[in-house]
C-alpha cells in the first residue's frame, strides 16, 4: 500500500537534520538499557484478543506479512513521504513509553521500516477524537512545536509553511488511512528493564490530530526504529552508539516477554555470531542486507536475479513482517529443493503459502542455511515451518514479485543486532527465553 502525502504542509528532511545537529540527549543513560519488546498477540498487548485460537493468530500473522510488504515496497512510497512514513495498523511487536513532562503512558508499535515518532494527540487548542485516551501538549510543560521558516521546513509545492508557523505533516494511504498532525519536540522515556526509566529531551515526534482508517483505536501511534534521521535510533544518537539488539521468542511463547537492548547492552559478542554489512541505499528508514544464496541441506542456490534493482542491499530485514518473502523466480527454486527432501504428504495451506504437510505425522525438516555476505545464518525447524492449524505445517517463506523481505520467524531465537555507526547486523543463536 502506497504512502503518498498531501498538499498540507509537513517537516521536510533539511529541518530534520537542522533540529538533530543542536539538540543533545542530555538525560540518556551512560552504557545501555533495556526495554520490554510485547507481541501484538501477548495477553500484555492492547490487541489481544482471546477469543482467537493459536491458528487464528497465525494466519492472521501470515496475512499481515503480505499487507506489509506492499507497504514497505520501496518503489511505492512517495520520495519526500518516505522520512514521514507511517505504517497503518502493522507490525507485529508493541513497545510501552511515556512522552511529555508529567509523562502520558502509550502503547505504540514499535517499527524497523518506519521512522518518525507518531502518537494520537489532543490540538492545544481542540480535539478531533474526544473520545480516545490522547496526549494533550497543554498540559506538559516541556512541549512545543517547531515554528517554521522555508529554510526549514516546506509545503510539497516548495512554497513555505510558515502561514501558520508551525510545521506539519499529512500522510495518506492506498486504503485511505490517515494521519495529519504537527512537528513537535518533547521528552520520551523509556521504561527500563531495570526499574529506572530512561528519558530522552527534545525528541522530534508526529503529534497526530487528525487520524482515521485502518489504525487501531488501541495503540497510540508508531515508534520508528528505521534508519532515517527522526527515528528513535537517530534521535537517540551517540547515547547508544548506534546499537540496538533484540531477540524474538518463538510464536508458541508469544505471551513471554522480548527484550529490546539498546547501547552497550546490545553489543551482540560470543560465540557463533557472524555479522553481514548493511547497505546504505534509497530509502535510507528500511536496513538492506545482501542475499547471496540458500542452502537446502548440502544443495546451494544461488540468489540470482536483482531484487530491489541491485545485487547490492538486495533483501530488507523487517522485525514487523512475519514470513521471509521472496522473488517468485527463486523462490520457485527454493521450494522445490526444500519439497524434495521430505517425506511427507502435502496438503493446501492458507492462501498465500504454497508449502505445507500434514502436521498428524511427524516429518524431518531439511537443514536451510541463509547465506548473506559474510554471514552464514543456519536456521532451526521453527524458523522454516510453522503449524498454521492443529493438523497442516508451512514453510515460512513465500514469493512476492521482484521483492525480498527477511522476516521475524526466521530471526526467532536469534539475537539480532544493529550497529548503524559500523554499519553491521549480526546474528547469534539464543535461547530468547533466557536472554
Amino acid at each position: 500500500m502506497a504512502a503518498t502525502a498531501s498538499t498540507t504542509s509537513m517537516f521536510f528532511i533539511v529541518f530534520a537534520i537542522l533540529v538533530l545537529s543542536c539538540f543533545c540527549l542530555i538525560e540518556a543513560q551512560k552504557g545501555g538499557f533495556s526495554v520490554e519488546l510485547i507481541h501484538r498477540d501477548s495477553p500484555k498487548s492492547p490487541l489481544y484478543n482471546p477469543l482467537e485460537t493459536a491458528s487464528n493468530r497465525v494466519a492472521n500473522a501470515l496475512r499481515r506479512s503480505f499487507d506489509r510488504a506492499h507497504r514497505l515496497k520501496p518503489s511505492s512510497i512517495s520520495t519526500k513521504a518516505v522520512d514521514a512514513a507511517l505504517i497503518a495498523d502493522s507490525g507485529e511487536y508493541l513497545m510501552n513509553v511515556s512522552i511529555g513532562t508529567p509523562a502520558f503512558n502509550i502503547v505504540a508499535i514499535a517499527d524497523t521500516g518506519s521512522d518518525l515518532i507518531w502518537t494520537q494527540c489532543k490540538p492545544c487548542s481542540e480535539c478531533f477524537q474526544q473520545d480516545a485516551p490522547l496526549f494533550d501538549p497543554s498540559k506538559s510543560s516541556t512541549y512545543r512545536t517547531f515554528s517554521c521558516s522555508a529554510s526549514q521546513c516546506e509545503n510539497l509545492d516548495g512554497t513555505s509553511c510558515s502561514s501558520n508557523n508551525t510545521c506539519r505533516y499529512s500522510v495518506t494511504y492506498g486504503d485511505n488511512s490517515f494521519s495529519n498532525g504537527d512537528v513537535a519536540a518533547d521528552t520520551l522515556t523509556l521504561p527500563s528493564t531495570t526499574g529506572r526509566p530512561v528519558a530522552f529531551p527534545k525528541t522530534i515526534i508526529g503529534c497526530g490530530h487528525n487520524n482515521d482508517g485502518t489504525f487501531d483505536e488501541n495503540t497510540s501511534g508508531i515508534i520508528g526504529l528505521g534508519g532515517g534521521d527522526v527515528s528513535l535510533i537517530s534521535q537517540m544518537g551517540t547515547s547508544i552508539a548506534g546499537k540496538f539488539s533484540y531477540c524474538l521468542l518463538p510464536l508458541s511463547d508469544a505471551g513471554e516477554s522480548n527484550k529490546m537492548n539498546f547501547g552497550t547492552d546490545a553489543i551482540v559478542s560470543g560465540a557463533g555470531v557472524v555479522s553481514t554489512p548493511l547497505t546504505k541505499k534509497f530509502p535510507s528508514t528500511f536496513y538492506f542486507l545482501t542475499l547471496e544464496a540458500v542452502s537446502v541441506g548440502s544443495n546451494r542456490i544461488k540468489f540470482t536475479g536483482s531484487s530491489l534493482g541491485t545485487d547490492d542491499g538486495n533483501i530488507i530485514i523487517d522485525s514487523g513482517t512475519t514470513l521471509t518473502l521472496l522473488p517468485e523466480d527463486f523462490y520457485s527454486k527454493l521450494e522445490s529443493a526444500v519439497a524434495s527432501q521430505i517425506n511427507a504428504r502435502r496438503v493446501d495451506g492458507p492462501q498465500g503459502l504454497s508449502l505445507c504437510y500434514d502436521a498428524t505425522t511427524d516429518f524431518a525438516v531439511p537443514n536451510i542455511t541463509i547465506h548473506f555476505t559474510n554471514a552464514d545464518v543456519k536456521l532451526a525447524p521453527l524458523n522454516t515451518f510453522v503449524l498454521v492449524s492443529d493438523t497442516v505445517s508451512c514453510f515460512t517463506f513465500s514469493s512476492l514479485q521482484e521483492f525480498a523481505i527477511y522476516g521475524n520467524l526466521a530471526q526467532m531465537n536469534f539475537l539480532v543486532g544493529y550497529d548503524t555507526e559500523k554499519q553491521t547486523v549480526s546474528f547469534k543463536p539464543t535461547d530468547c527465553s533466557k536472554n
